[in-house]
């Protein structure tokens, strides 16, 4: 197979992977939205006389496994389970507590085109830039008052046994046995699934996620791991479109004949498009064929702008001549985004006053100049206990990389750092929280620093 492993790693970090700011951007729409369902059960709780509380909140889904991608446009699935003990909701059926979630959302959700929404396995808020949010609502309860694990049931058409953690304590241990590579191939195939507007009727990340972990083929080069998995996939779909639930062998992820028309279009784009490909195996295939069977097969300029280039190889590497320090915690723990913790980044400098980042940015027009100390810290986290903070400073933007300065390293520095804003760029700062060997919390801020 035609060696393309240097531009397809490219091609992942910078066009496949979700950017941090967009990743932050889905946990600030997630916190939010929990803070008005907070607030609105506060309120609904005072007007009826009534005492629910939530026990506990988990992220879910792509968001929680980190296999959300740019191809995914605006219509990012923010999941998040909402649970509640079962002593505490008042004996009320799986709907009745649904219509509990709607109710507390609408006083607090003002604005949106479509009012919060109960559906059969969630309560949905959308925005109109196509984001949305599902809440799922759990409860748990004690069997005995010795048992040491909750039992959980989740609200679809009735209460049924279902653990919110299940999927992704699974997922973390597929990446344990497996490697990063899982991950990267789950990210490829949803970029390639959602590669074309008209491929309206195509899996969701799930089905996706379960069958590259079941077919995931051992390569040293991501292109050929990507390559083999697909292929193998498209066999497993031509006998059957089939897929059980990998916590729970009996049940299929498979419920209703969309969902299996979904995998037969699946198979079928796969068919076509990794015919395209062949050329990959030509002794004869040259640079720009490869890079041309690529752009067939994703659809995406990244290839065939790479194909096209006028520029020479090496005044290229002159260009980009930088050494790509970035780390990602996701590569180095297994992800429990359970918590919230969020950063106070207090901005000093002789002659002004202190303060935090986002009033002074708002004072001085969005932007920090040069020379001025930035201090972070965590301001506040709801995480009941950590073992461990680390951070990372990301130097983004063209300066960054002429200068061979964009770091991006995760590294141990204590409870709190100490940066300088020393050249233009789009930069920012992340925490991690780590408990037993799992980040259990993301902070985020923004650090824009001016060309003055």
């Amino acid at each position: 197979m035609y060696d393309l492993s240097k531009s397809f790693l490219d091609f992942y970090k910078n066009h496949v992977v979700l950017p941090a700011d967009n990743q932050n951007e889905l946990r600030k729409k997630r916190d939010l939205n929990l803070e008005r369902l907070k607030a609105g059960l506060k309120e609904y709780n005072e007007e009826h006389k009534t005492d629910f509380k939530i026990s506990e909140t988990r992220t879910q889904g792509s968001m929680a496994m980190h296999t959300v991608v740019q191809n995914d446009g605006n219509d990012y699935d923010i999941d998040v389970a909402i649970v509640f003990e079962k002593d505490n909701l008042a004996g009320k059926g799986a709907q009745a507590i649904k219509n509990v979630i709607v109710d507390a959302l609408k006083r607090k959700c003002t604005g949106f085109t479509t009012e919060p929404e109960a559906k059969t396995n969630c309560v949905r808020i959308v925005y109109a830039n196509g984001y949305h949010v599902d809440f799922a609502i759990y409860r748990r309860f004690k069997e005995n008052t010795t048992d040491k694990e909750y039992k959980y049931e989740h609200a679809g058409s009735t209460w049924t046994s279902r653990n919110p953690a299940a999927i992704n304590n699974w997922f973390n241990n597929e990446i344990t046995d497996k490697g990063q590579v899982l991950r990267q191939v789950i990210r490829l195939s949803k970029m390639f699934c959602k590669s074309r507007a008209s491929w309206v009727n195509m899996p969701g990340g799930l089905l996706q996620t379960v069958l590259c972990d079941e077919k995931l083929q051992n390569y040293d080069r991501l292109d050929e791991a990507f390559y083999y998995t697909m292929l193998e996939i498209k066999k497993h779909l031509d006998n059957s479109v089939e897929v059980n639930n990998p916590t729970d062998s009996s049940l299929s992820l498979l419920q209703t004949e969309n969902h299996r028309q979904k995998m037969r279009n699946w198979c079928s784009r796969l068919d076509g498009k990794l015919s395209e490909l062949d050329i990959l195996f030509d002794e004869n295939c040259s640079d720009t064929d490869a890079k041309n069977a690529w752009y067939k097969f994703f659809n995406h300029d990244y290839w065939s702008a790479s194909s096209k280039s006028t520029i020479s190889e090496s005044c290229q590497k002159s260009l980009y001549a930088f050494s790509n320090t970035e780390q990602f915690i996701e590569d180095m723990y297994n992800m429990d985004e359970q918590y919230t913790v969020k950063i106070d980044c207090i901005i000093s400098k002789n002659g002004f006053r202190d303060m935090p980042i986002l009033s002074f940015l708002e004072k001085f027009n969005g932007w920090l100049p040069h020379g001025f100390s930035i201090d972070c810290s965590i301001s506040y986290t709801d995480a009941p206990r950590y073992d461990m903070i680390l951070w990372k400073v990301r130097n983004v933007g063209a300066v960054a990389e002429q200068k061979n300065m964009i770091r991006g390293q995760i590294q141990n520095r204590g409870a709190s750092i100490h940066e300088n804003s020393q050249f233009y760029g789009a930069h920012y700062i992340e925490c991690y929280l780590i408990q037993e060997n799992k980040c259990i919390a993301v902070g985020h801020v923004d650090i824009p620093i001016d060309n003055h």
